[in-house]
């Protein structure tokens, strides 16, 4: 059985998992160019080991693709799985109780950067890739597509993409950087919102200035770009952007009522988060805030002096990173122009403003009742459900 194959072999899974885990393979900095090489080499050379017929790694311009594939009959359909073995930069550093990229396990859970996001997903897939192997039960073709650039963008993976069309042909596709509703119900995602990641500046005076003798004078860069980020959402928490919302769908009643019977207890979320009290767009519950509604939200903001001590500084400049959480209907590019725009319009003359493009990717959105997210009839009995192929939307249900 598998299960058991997986337990007898649970600490060399996490050993070697705990390995991966080590590797900063930050993407964004380009001091750990070295290490993500070294990420997706290794990752190259388990998917070897789990018995894949072709184990390569695949250069872009940027990070390396990892690509693998196993087949077992020709007949037999195909599942493409998706992952990436780049993370985010660890920092603030600080706030770790633990080194980053020293894995440590407290109350069943694995503690390091990129253990669920994305490195612990992929290490599953190809474990249970070993897994059926060995025991001779692998029922499809698997083929692997391991990117490093998830975390900035995936800026080559579209072209690595339409360059080979035939060797990532496949029934399905498996993205393996998503979430469970919780250990208790398994549930798979539907859909993904997309982004448009822009960062701005905005510019004073042509040097810093003192406070003291120019301040109330000359437009503080950081007062204005707060003004203008704050201007950005209305008092119902909707984004100001014009034509922000012109294509976006509504879903049915029967659509949200759905989405809402997911697990989720209010009460928890608060205090998992330490807030005392949730705010978003008025008239959405917090389910659909998270899943069906477009977002703006500022990633960072900086400018002028922020060292130990106090220096009374007005600054040059002030600058921020924003992104867009984008729903079916609404394309990147287009709300990235429309983003611009706005943001140019409402600058007041005192400033000027400067507006980066970073990051875009298209929101995606399958109908649940597609084949291949129906669990089978013959696993519904055995589960307490209808004794029907039913839709994995009308609830999540324990393997």
């Amino acid at each position: 059985m598998v299960k058991d194959y997986i337990e007898s072999n649970r600490q060399r899974f996490l050993d070697e998992l705990f390995e991966l885990l080590r590797i900063p393979s930050v993407s964004a900095d380009s001091r750990h160019k070295p290490d993500v090489r070294k990420a997706a080499e290794y990752i190259q050379k388990k998917l070897k080991e789990a018995g894949a017929d072709v184990s390569e790694i695949c250069e872009t311009k940027g990070h390396p693709i990892v690509y693998g594939e196993k087949n077992v009959s020709k007949d037999a359909p195909t599942v493409l799985v998706y992952g990436h073995y780049d993370v985010q930069p660890p920092d603030p550093l600080d706030l770790w109780e633990s080194p980053p990229f020293e894995p440590v396990i407290k109350n069943e859970k694995i503690y390091a950067r990129g253990s669920c996001d994305d490195k612990g997903q992929v290490y599953m897939h190809i474990k249970a890739l070993e897994a059926m192997m060995k025991l001779k039960q692998l029922p499809c073709n698997v083929k692997f597509m391991i990117e490093g650039e998830e975390e900035v963008g995936s800026d080559n993976l579209g072209i690595f993409v339409r360059e080979n069309k035939e060797k990532l042909k496949a029934d399905v596709i498996l993205i393996s950087d998503t979430a469970i509703i919780s250990l208790d119900h398994p549930s798979i995602t539907t859909g993904l919102r997309g982004l448009s990641y822009m960062e701005v500046e905005v510019t004073g005076p042509n040097r810093d200035l003192h406070s003291g003798v120019y301040g109330g004078a000359v437009a503080n860069p950081i007062n204005t770009l707060c003004d203008m980020i704050a201007s950005m959402h209305d008092e119902n928490g909707k984004v100001t952007i014009p034509g922000f919302y012109d294509k976006v769908a509504d879903l049915t009643k029967e659509q949200r009522e759905a989405l809402n019977r997911a697990p989720f207890n209010l009460d928890e979320y608060k205090k998992e988060l330490g807030i005392d009290e949730i705010k978003g767009e008025k008239g959405y519950t917090t389910l659909e805030r998270t899943g069906i509604r477009p977002t703006l939200d500022v990633n960072g903001i900086w400018g002028g002096y922020t060292g130990e001590g106090a220096k009374t500084v007005l600054p040059s400049k002030a600058s921020a990173k924003i992104s867009m959480r984008l729903v079916p209907n609404q394309e990147s590019a287009e709300i990235s122009e429309l983003f611009t725009k706005h943001f140019k319009s409402i600058a007041p003359s005192s400033v000027k403003v400067k507006v980066t493009h970073h990051t875009e990717g298209s929101p995606l959105l399958l109908q649940p009742t597609r084949k291949h997210l129906r669990r089978p009839a013959k696993h519904s009995k055995k589960y307490g459900a209808k004794p029907q192929s039913q839709p994995v939307m009308e609830g999540a249900f324990r393997l």
